[in-house]
């Protein structure tokens, strides 16, 4: 199929999502275009309480859209998307289970067998470079590496598309660096669709091919699309000292930037 007639992996036609009922309601995001196209790694970036996260849980289908509709290859999203893999904040390790197990629990609802689950574990674990670690509990586990389980507890079930949610916030400079050099090197193998939320606009420039900027909320739209035309395959460290890269983030900052004025301002205000 030529990419002309290919739709998008995630579509959201004229999206708004509200909160609430009647005059107490609140309008999170409201008028939200946006195409993901398979293949395609966008990041999402914008002041805190946009509404980044709210258009993640939408592609999920976790939350139904007030008006509008979100399109998943084309055919409307009338559920939970069982074509996406959501990778949170947060990692959602079971305690009680080892790397191996909390990686091979994922392949349960499709009824693979706990032998097959467990080999296809182990591969996935080596390839995030974990293979010592497979009999470990999360607590046993640095940052970085119960990150890298709960990578592979997505990537394990092969989804069409990613949704990352501030994915290695929680995580020190250097270690966000790892993981996001390692994220690139998975997406460049078996390129899939990401939509990628994060606050921090150099790692939205080092991973994305195109940057979507959000403005303040309520009610946030989409104030901006910057295409990413830095060669790959990338080394963040590298590529953050390109002098392109630094024009780019020049570019997309003079959008970003009074947004983020308006919302410390609206925070300020609501803390007067």
């Amino acid at each position: 199929m030529s990419t002309a007639t290919t739709p998008p992996a995630v579509s959201l036609r004229n999206v708004a999502i509200t909160f609430g009922d009647g005059g107490s309601g609140y309008t999170a995001v409201q008028a939200i275009d946006l195409a993901a196209k398979p293949g395609e790694f966008i990041a999402i970036v914008g002041p805190t309480g946009c509404g980044k996260s709210t258009l993640l849980n939408a592609s999920a289908g976790l939350l139904k859209p007030s008006d509008g509709q979100v399109e998943i290859f084309g055919a409307p999203l009338l559920g939970l998307n069982a074509r996406a893999g959501y990778l949170f904040q947060q990692d959602a390790l079971m305690p009680w289970k080892t790397a191996l197990q909390n990686v091979a629990v994922a392949l349960e609802p499709k009824g693979v067998s706990r032998r097959e689950a467990d080999q296809k574990a182990r591969e996935w674990l080596r390839r995030l470079g974990l293979a010592a670690f497979v009999d470990r509990y999360p607590h046993m586990l640095s940052g970085g590496q119960r990150k890298r389980v709960a990578l592979a507890q997505m990537l394990i079930r092969d989804p069409e598309i990613l949704l990352m949610d501030e994915p290695f916030g929680p995580l020190d400079a250097q270690t966000r660096q790892i993981m996001g050099n390692l994220l690139l090197d998975l997406w460049a193998a078996n390129r899939k669709a990401v939509l990628f939320v994060t606050h921090d606009l150099e790692e939205a420039i080092s991973l994305a091919d195109r940057v979507v900027v959000m403005s303040a909320g309520p009610a946030a739209g989409i104030i901006g699309e910057f295409p990413v035309t830095l060669p790959r395959p990338r080394d963040i460290a590298e590529v953050r000292l390109d002098p392109a890269f630094h024009h780019i983030h020049k570019e997309i900052w003079a959008s970003l930037r009074t947004e983020v004025q308006k919302a410390y301002a609206q925070g300020e205000g609501a803390s007067a």
